[in-house]
């Protein structure tokens, strides 16, 4: 395993950390965690040099950190950067901080998180963290001993946005989704950039999209990597491109199987920063446009369209339906659809109110159709 330097912990990170948003389940739901496997697949990755486990109070139904809790019993937990999340947009007040903290080290079995993020900050959010000066809560939390290292995970509009909320706080750390197709999505790699520049390391988040940029790879995407000259998966393609990111202090992959695990390590057991050629890049840059070509609707997530007058989360019916185009509809994507959209898009009332408030002037309604089509037959 490879691993890259914490100065602020002065110690070493391993380049793969586990991400316990997408651990194996029973019986298709979210929320009910396969305990024993997970408990095998993170233990398995501690033994293989993974030392950086990432969950949050949110995933799974509120059960992953039990588990993880679980998971690093009997020792494990002395092997391992721990990190989880305050998710203060659940709470009722400033009051829930403590409470919640309390709450998570219990359920983690450990006396210190190492890693503290304020969970998915943007937009009026940030004016909630600055409301409630959570940042004092937390510091005050490290000085009890009952975090180490503070930092936030962004799920912003733009670069410019993260620059404002990276400027605010001496933050320790940051956490951002970047991924090849996703190098101008929220902060992207301008904003990694800048992190870099200002000497705070980034902790990657999707690198795989969601496990999209793993997926059967439609023909034309696929040319691109017959191109190169080596057997590589689409999977290790993306992990590599972003273990070429030198200011890059861990990649998160949510892995809910233990071929993932064992793939994933060999990956980043031989990835590090400088290692792509130019002409990889260049291919992967090719390949990343052409998936850019096949998104139907070219929806930027900015929300405006929201409040929907039925309630429809659009943004998020807005990526299934773009989906469908880039990967063709997978066992996986029908699953998600199921458990995470509800209301359904064939809800939709055609009112109109929506396209009249976007910005790229998308159609909507017809997105919406046709999203119900392929999904909800």
């Amino acid at each position: 395993m490879n691993y890259r330097y914490f100065k602020a912990g002065g110690s070493e990170v391993s380049l793969l950390g586990f991400g316990a948003m997408r651990l194996p389940t029973i019986g298709g739901g979210h929320d009910k965690i396969d305990e024993a496997e997970a408990v095998r697949m993170i233990r398995y990755a501690i033994d293989h040099g993974v030392n950086y486990v990432d969950t949050a109070y949110v995933y799974h139904g509120m059960q992953s950190e039990a588990v993880v809790g679980k998971a690093l019993a009997d020792g494990y937990r002395d092997k391992t950067m721990l990190a989880t999340k305050m998710p203060f947009w659940i709470m009722k007040g400033p009051g829930d901080m403590g409470k919640i903290l309390d709450e998570q080290l219990e359920k983690l079995a450990t006396d210190c998180i190492d890693m503290y993020l304020i969970h998915d900050i943007h937009g009026e959010r940030w004016d909630t963290v600055k409301a409630w000066k959570i940042w004092d809560f937390l510091s005050k939390a490290r000085e009890e001993g009952k975090i180490r290292f503070i930092g936030f995970s962004f799920h912003g509009e733009s670069p410019e946005e993260f620059k404002t909320i990276l400027d605010e706080y001496p933050w320790d750390f940051c956490q951002l989704q970047i991924n090849y197709m996703d190098k101008d999505l929220q902060a992207g790699v301008a904003g990694y950039e800048y992190a870099v520049s200002k000497g705070v390391p980034v902790v990657v988040m999707e690198p795989l999209k969601g496990g999209k940029l793993s997926d059967v790879m439609p023909p034309s995407i696929q040319a691109y990597w017959d191109t190169l000259e080596s057997d590589r998966s689409p999977a290790e393609w993306a992990l590599r491109w972003a273990a070429n990111l030198p200011g890059v202090l861990t990649i998160l992959s949510g892995m809910s199987a233990m071929g993932q695990v064992e793939e994933n390590i060999r990956v980043l057991s031989d990835a590090d920063a400088g290692m792509l050629t130019e002409n990889e890049l260049e291919v992967i840059d090719k390949a990343a446009e052409s998936y850019r070509k096949l998104i139907a609707f070219p929806c930027t997530a900015c929300k405006y369209c929201m409040p929907c007058t039925v309630s429809i989360a659009i943004p998020v019916v807005m990526d299934f339906r773009n989906s469908y185009n880039l990967y063709g509809k997978t066992d996986k994507m029908q699953s998600e659809f199921n458990m995470f959209v509800n209301p359904k898009p064939s809800d939709c009332v055609a009112c109109g109110k929506c396209e009249e408030e976007c910005p790229q002037h998308l159609e909507i309604v017809r997105a919406m159709r046709e999203t119900a089509g392929f999904f909800e037959a």
